[in-house]
């Protein structure tokens, strides 16, 4: 008896262990970042939507209506670079599109490598500056370099930064000629320009017209008062064409027909090894006037671009075999209004003259020299080298910048890289920290009082802003609930989350935890 009961024991042992079925990872992962989205417009102008795109997103996903950076002066790059990394600039070494070398005191662009060449274009572009590992990088680790890892946009940093070091391709429109481009750091001949070659600009964007896609989208207001508004009419042409043309809410469809490509040919998720596929939209101003009747059109193309794309990855991969995270870089570039004319104060801050004033102040204490070597954004740099010849104490020079800048008016705040490195946490102190790096940020930040313009050495102008700026979080696709979820998250929690879900390591300077409430 006993050899039969250890058989029956063993048999039903072995069919309970095969009973319990393993979930499934996502074949493929979506990950669509607007640029500018805003919540508040995206919200005003539901009337307007479809079915199948935005409201779709909202309604049958996990939907977390308020989402947060964790840094500041948030700009294209360093949002994509936070979203991929789930970490903030002080980590991952995106501090900004631009910022000023020390070595030669000119700026740089944030993907700029003069080591690789441009495949399509003359600009050699790189991931070189991200210092951390992104969510397409730990896949193409963990699947042994098998996932497929594809990256879409408009911008160069954007496609760059949200593809990582590892991925198969980075694809982005050249400035000057309008073609999809890529860099030779992806190779030599990638594979993904031969299946989007149909959707190259060159040839037919001199007769693209933009115009309102209908007639209550381009008469009648829907984000404030109802009124109606006027109509416009943008063709591209000129030196800058193809740069008003990746401004403009045509581009999203240029964007979607790349991707539409990639999934016809089969190159993504056609196995059981998750594939990986970012894509950048656009959802800022196109004209300094900031026109409502032109953002009213490109929040509505954005929908029907977003219903489209959902269609192609549902026809080619299946819906129920994607995951999908939709998310904003949290900021404005908007122009903004004479506030003057409405009896408000402004002033103009000029930062090199506050600069050329704290060299004077530091001569006179320390002797002639340049002590102060440029200025930059909201960045103050001291010369280095000539501290150190001098024997001077960079502390105590710091500590006296501190104090002297304070006494200008529109200065609310000045945080030095000792004082943003080794001072006690306070929540303001930890925002602007995680938007320091020390090895591409100046010596002293200066803080301005929101209000006032900050004028640069260009001649441009940037009013500035601390106010709330609300961005959406959609979770969607395989396994997702349907779910509005007002709790305050940061973006941070999607690459954890993402990672979590198709079961390989966050990103490697990620420190928060998957998100608990998205899965079924």
């Amino acid at each position: 008896m006993k050899p039969f009961v250890s058989t029956i024991f063993a048999i039903l042992t072995t069919t309970g262990i095969q009973a319990q079925v393993v979930p499934s990872v996502p074949r493929l992962v979506v990950g669509i970042t607007v640029d500018q989205l805003r919540s508040d417009y995206m919200n005003a102008f539901v009337p307007l939507y479809g079915d199948g795109g935005l409201k779709r997103l909202m309604s049958q996903g996990t939907f977390y209506t308020n989402v947060q950076y964790k840094s500041t002066n948030v700009d294209r790059a360093s949002a994509i670079a936070s979203v991929f990394t789930g970490t903030v600039p002080y980590d991952h070494g995106i501090v900004g599109s631009m910022w000023l070398d020390r070595e030669t005191l000119r700026p740089v662009f944030c993907v700029s490598d003069s080591k690789v060449r441009g495949i399509g274009t003359g600009e050699g572009l790189s991931p070189k500056n991200l210092v951390t590992t992104t969510i397409g990088d730990e896949l193409k680790v963990a699947t042994k370099g098998k996932a497929k890892v594809y990256a879409i946009a408009p911008f160069s940093e954007a496609a760059i930064l949200a593809a990582g070091h590892s991925a198969d391709c980075a694809l982005w429109i050249d400035d000057t000629n309008g073609q999809w481009v890529t860099s030779s750091h992806y190779g030599t001949s990638p594979a993904c320009l031969r299946y989007i070659n149909t959707t190259m600009l060159s040839n037919n964007i001199a007769n693209i017209k933009w115009t309102p896609s209908d007639y209550i989208t381009g008469r009648i207001n829907y984000y404030i008062s109802g009124d109606e508004l006027s109509s416009f009419t943008h063709r591209f042409t000129g030196i800058d064409k193809f740069r008003d043309y990746k401004r403009s809410a045509l581009v999203n469809e240029t964007v979607s027909t790349a991707a539409a490509s990639l999934l016809r040919a089969g190159e993504l998720g056609t196995d059981g090894v998750p594939d990986l596929l970012s894509l950048t939209y656009y959802a800022g101003n196109f004209s300094t006037t900031g026109s409502s009747t032109e953002l009213q059109d490109t929040y509505v193309r954005l929908d029907r671009q977003i219903e489209e794309l959902l269609a192609a990855i549902d026809k080619h991969v299946g819906l129920d075999h994607t995951l999908i995270f939709f998310t904003s870089t949290g900021y404005d570039d908007s122009p903004e209004e004479d506030l003057s004319t409405y009896g408000i104060p402004s002033y103009d801050f000029k930062l090199d003259r506050c600069s050329s004033l704290l060299n004077m102040y530091l001569t006179a204490i320390y002797g002639d020299g340049q002590y102060v070597d440029a200025q930059y954004g909201q960045y103050i740099y001291l010369n280095h080298k000539l501290i150190e010849q001098r024997q001077l104490n960079l502390q105590e020079i710091l500590g006296r910048c501190e104090d002297f800048l304070f006494q200008f008016h529109g200065v609310r705040d000045v945080y030095t890289s000792q004082r943003l490195t080794q001072g006690a946490w306070t929540p303001g102190i930890s925002r602007i920290r995680n938007s320091y790096n020390p090895h591409c940020s100046g010596d002293i930040f200066v803080e301005i009082t929101p209000g006032m313009t900050l004028v640069n050495d260009n001649g441009g102008k940037k009013v500035v802003r601390d106010s709330y700026f609300e961005i959406p979080l959609v979770f969607f696709g395989q396994g997702v609930k349907s779910q509005k979820i007002h709790t305050p998250v940061t973006i941070d929690y999607i690459a954890p989350t993402i990672s979590h879900s198709i079961r390989i390591r966050a990103p490697n300077s990620c420190a928060v935890a998957p998100l608990p409430d998205i899965s079924e």
